[in-house]
């Protein structure tokens, strides 16, 4: 398997995830808060809409359908 086709197969699969789910959320940490000696810790919320699944998958097809053609 060459490297198109499985950046082509990895593209398809995560389009499909993404559109299974209607989107993923997803948290990461934040910035760490001190304030009046008080340690906080927070988060930030991320989104993944659909339409970057759609786009994955649309590219993956793309590269599994598409030869290139080699120069003369």
């Amino acid at each position: 398997m060459n490297t198109k086709t499985m950046i082509a197969v990895l593209l398809v699969g995560l389009g499909i995830v993404v559109l299974a789910y209607s989107g993923i959320n997803f948290t990461t940490p934040g910035k760490p808060v001190n304030f009046l000696g008080i340690h906080i810790e927070t988060t930030e919320s991320h989104f993944i809409p659909p339409v970057v699944g759609v786009l994955a998958l649309v590219g993956g097809i793309t590269l599994l359908l598409v030869n290139p053609r080699r120069a003369a």
